[in-house]
């Protein structure tokens, strides 16, 4: 892999010469960006890979859910639809794509569409279902479109500072543009993250107002969920379970099941994986099926004993009094 990436590293160069020219164009007026009457919020990140922004959105959901109509738009990463799609009932996760079929799961008052070109997706949202607020997902290098809040995303174990250009490193978009967030978020941190490590943190991220980072832990749920009861992970303890992920860094996940005492036999997949036939195949000999919330909106109904646990971001109590503030001040509740 290292030698693989030294390789590229020319592309590299070319590639970060093609974002700074891009985002110079935006920057000067040449390429412009459309603001929309809808108030909108981005949450996004700077690199590939899981930085948690569905869960992001989630709690974005549950903050303003009880008094705005919320319309969630993504491009629906590995849809096997086209153009514009709004989900509805007999919606599936091919048509949407395993997030946004996530949250429509989840979420069944919240309209959830996918579109490719935010643009489109932002006008026929506004034509057809009217919401007070719409949420971005994954869209802060798409600056076609002008939200209103960005929420940026970087992992405590791969700050984008840490990283490098694809393809020889995870960075899809230049270090500059973090200033053009109103909020960076530290996500996956360890719950006993001291204030020292934070003010280090913040040092070295570079942002121009460091009061504006803000820090969050992954918080696991206490049962699996499935369609039928819940099951207590206490009740698996010196059990051996099947875990089966798809999703771009599953440490954390097998780290906390084996911290519970949880044998586990892993079988990872790459990020947004479609199961095969074949794979489903063996998944129905396992006894006990656990995966990730994500994955079990692609495998219910075409396994038995399937389990997920469902996770939140948690902010740390002095960085969650900053963020909401600033949501507060963002959209007042309707009356």
């Amino acid at each position: 892999m290292w030698l693989l990436r030294k390789i590229a590293f020319p592309f590299s160069l070319m590639y970060a010469l093609a974002v700074y020219v891009r985002n110079k164009l935006y920057d000067i007026g040449v390429l412009t960006s459309e603001h929309y009457e809808t108030p909108t919020i981005c949450v996004g990140n700077l690199s590939v890979g899981g930085t948690g922004k569905t869960p992001m959105i989630e709690y974005l959901i549950r903050y303003f859910g009880h008094s705005h109509q919320i319309a969630v738009l993504s491009r629906g990463y590995r849809r096997k639809s086209k153009g514009f799609v709004l989900a509805a009932s007999t919606s599936t996760v091919e048509e949407l794509g395993d997030e946004p079929y996530q949250i429509h799961f989840k979420f069944p008052e919240v309209r959830v569409a996918v579109d490719s070109d935010r643009r489109n997706g932002i006008v026929q949202l506004q034509k057809r279902v009217g919401p007070d607020l719409i949420l971005l997902d994954d869209a802060f290098q798409h600056r076609r479109v002008k939200a209103d809040m960005n929420i940026l995303l970087t992992s405590f174990e791969s700050l984008y500072i840490d990283d490098w250009y694809l393809p020889s490193g995870n960075l899809r978009d230049g270090l500059s543009q973090v200033n053009r967030a109103q909020y960076v978020v530290v996500t996956k941190c360890p719950e006993n993250l001291s204030l020292s490590e934070k003010d280090q943190i913040k040092r070295k991220l570079g942002v121009q107002d460091t009061k504006t980072i803000l820090f969050s832990y992954l918080k696991y749920d206490g049962e699996l969920r499935s369609e039928g009861a819940p099951l207590p992970l206490q009740d698996l303890s010196g059990k051996r379970v099947t875990l089966v992920t798809g999703i771009a860094n599953p440490e954390p996940f097998v780290h906390y099941l084996k911290s519970k005492g949880i044998t586990i036999d892993h079988m990872a997949f790459k990020d947004h994986h479609f199961f095969t036939s074949r794979e489903i195949a063996s998944f129905k000999t396992k006894e006990l099926l656990v995966t990730t919330e994500k994955d079990y909106v692609r495998l219910k109904g075409k396994v038995a004993n399937l389990y997920y646990l469902p996770i939140r971001h948690v902010f740390f109590e002095e960085d969650e009094a900053v963020l909401l503030s600033g949501l507060e001040g963002f959209m007042m509740p309707n009356p």
